[in-house]
């Protein structure tokens, strides 16, 4: 069903976000303030959280994984379990593109929900017909 003013949240968007990265970090401030406002839904599925955990570990430490994870709980931003017909989806996209299958989830959640992908990975532009808000770094 779809949703008006959706925004599907990626990996890339959320550690650019959190890292403080320029170019990024403003955008993603914008909407979530938009969305505390509720004048848009942000959407981010379990999978790519996840990576934003697990790349923040490797990067830094579980200490601050798990900072970012409670800071990440004061946004707007409706988390969405990966079911069947999710993780189907996203493995239709990954069998015909070569982009990774935590991307290919944001991907088909964008199109489930007929919302814009929030990222600045380049993959993403293999897939047609998928609305995408990109985000470029500074500098």
């Amino acid at each position: 069903m779809p949703v008006a003013d959706a925004y599907v949240l990626d990996a890339f968007a959320l550690i650019g976000f959190f890292k403080s990265e320029p170019g990024i970090a403003d955008t993603m401030e914008s909407l979530f303030r938009r969305a505390a406002r509720g004048e848009v839904r942000l959407v981010a599925a379990t999978v790519n959280v996840g990576e934003l955990y697990y790349r923040t570990i490797r990067e830094f430490s579980t200490r601050r994984a798990l900072e970012v994870l409670a800071q990440f709980e004061d946004y707007t931003v409706d988390i969405v379990p990966v079911d069947w017909p999710l993780a189907l989806d996203g493995a239709a996209l990954k069998g015909v593109y070569r982009i990774s299958y935590a991307d290919c989830i944001a991907a088909a959640l964008a199109q489930r929900l007929a919302a814009t992908l929030v990222t600045g990975d380049p993959d993403f532009e293999q897939i047609p017909g998928l609305r995408v808000e990109w985000l470029s770094q500074a500098g």
